[in-house]
This record gives structure tokens, C-alpha cells and sequence, in this order.
């Protein structure tokens, strides 16, 4: 598919890998929705591409419903989604105030698995009811995994979990809509130059990108968002859950 003058909805778009994708996609000359649940650094970021911003929580089925027929309304039925909505705290299993809060672990799963899911199935609604493009195809959903699913490290257990369902529901949804010419990807990105990383110690963020083969450096969020667009372009790619790390493989700590 050519993203060029199609309607594309990036979640987590205020900012890092889904802004770095938002920004290309508008380049390239799709009408692109940005979704994000901070309204000021959303606002700003559609204001620069020239994109429609819809501010909402991805979890909520009410309020992402709204969003996604918000941006149908405005800009036609999408023909892309990016999930790139995603948070990754770090608490270990036993920690010295006791286990786990399960509210904590809650909370990283709703994030990561179910609002990637939520919006999944409302874009992949107003897609199915398009009319097919060249191969018959009506969409392209690509979600943002980690490679934290196959490797995570001590203090990753709830974001290990959620990604990992994002990497294990890929395959079974892209055969389920294959029938209504909607591919179904996902990214598992390495390190990556974003906010969430300007979280880490210093000391942490140099141990972990001496520990990337090669390129030994920490990856680009417009790196990310290339591959993003060759996904949609390539009608041969479905189903698959690709690595972009450098070679990297996580140690435990």
C-alpha cells in the first residue's frame, strides 16, 4: 500500500517512536490522526506535521471508540494503524516494601496489551468496511512489541508480559483478518532514543548501549518509523513480529 493520501491513526504520537513515524507518514502524504493522552505535547506535535489530534486513554473502550470515529469523520476510514501507545515502568516481582502492588502490574498490561488491542479491533472494524486497494487489501495494523517479550530482564515482569502478548496475538489476528485484507504486524524494537529511555540512570543508559553489537549505538527513533513504512508498502510481509535491535539480546540485568 502507498501511504500517500490514505488515512493513517499513530497512538503514543506526542512523542519518541510515534511521533518519529506521525512526522514520516506526513512526509510521505497521509492524512495522519495522532492519539495520545497528553493533550498539550499531542496538540503540539499535530500542529508541526499538519495532522488531526485525538486525545484519549487507548485502554478505554468508550473513549477510544469516540476517537476512532472522530478521526472517520474527519479524515475517511483508516487505512494504517501504528500502536505505539505503550509505558514501561521497571518494579521487581520482590521488592524490599514486599511483593508486587498487582495494581502496578495492572496497569502496564492494560497500557501495553489491551490498548493495543482496544484500538486494534476499532480500526480494524472501520477498515473491513473500506473498499479494497490493489491485492484486495484494506489495511495495514502494525503494534509495537519489545524485545523484552523474549528476553526481559529482572524488574520486567509486567512489561515482558504485555509486550509478549503483543508479540503472541500478532499472528493469530493477521490469519483471522485475512479475509477481510487487513495485514497484521508488529515491531520488536531494541533501544531506542525516546523518553521512556531518559528515565534510566546514566550508568544505565551507557551499560545498555555498550551492550549493542552493532550498530553500537542506541537506535533512531526515524530508524524505527522506516521500517514502519516499508511494513505498509510491502504487501508480502504478514503476520510477523520483526526485531530492530542491532543484535542486541538483553542480558538479565
Amino acid at each position: 500500500m502507498e501511504i500517500a493520501g490514505q488515512t493513517a491513526i499513530v497512538t503514543g504520537a506526542a512523542q519518541g517512536l510515534g511521533a518519529a513515524v506521525a512526522a514520516l507518514f506526513a512526509e510521505e502524504g497521509a492524512k495522519v490522526a495522532l492519539v495520545d493522552r497528553n493533550a498539550e505535547a499531542l496538540a503540539s506535535q499535530a500542529k508541526a506535521i499538519g495532522g488531526f489530534a485525538q486525545c484519549c486513554d487507548v485502554a478505554d473502550p468508550t473513549g477510544a471508540a469516540d476517537a476512532v470515529a472522530a478521526i472517520v469523520r474527519q479524515l475517511g476510514p483508516p487505512r494504517v494503524l501504528v500502536n505505539c501507545a505503550g509505558i514501561a515502568p521497571a518494579k521487581r516481582v520482590l521488592g524490599r516494601e514486599g511483593p508486587m502492588d498487582l495494581a502496578a502490574f495492572d496497569t502496564v498490561v492494560r497500557v501495553n496489551l489491551i490498548g493495543t488491542f482496544n484500538m486494534l479491533r476499532l480500526a480494524a472494524a472501520a477498515m473491513s468496511a473500506a473498499p479494497p486497494l490493489d491485492d484486495d487489501e484494506r489495511g495495514v495494523i502494525i503494534s509495537t512489541a519489545s524485545v523484552a517479550a523474549f528476553e526481559g530482564q529482572v524488574g520486567q515482569a509486567a512489561y515482558s508480559a504485555s509486550k509478549g502478548g503483543v508479540v503472541a496475538m500478532t499472528l493469530p489476528i493477521a490469519r483471522e483478518l485475512a479475509q477481510f485484507g487487513i495485514r497484521v504486524l508488529a515491531i520488536a524494537p531494541g533501544i531506542f532514543e525516546t523518553p521512556l529511555l531518559q528515565t534510566l540512570p546514566p550508568e544505565a543508559q551507557a551499560a545498555l548501549g555498550a551492550s549493542i553489537p552493532f550498530p553500537r549505538r542506541f537506535a533512531k527513533p526515524r530508524e524505527f518509523a522506516d521500517l514502519v513504512l516499508h511494513m505498509v508498502r510491502n504487501r508480502a510481509l504478514n503476520g510477523e513480529v520483526v526485531r530492530l535491535d542491532g543484535a542486541l539480546r538483553l542480558p538479565p540485568r
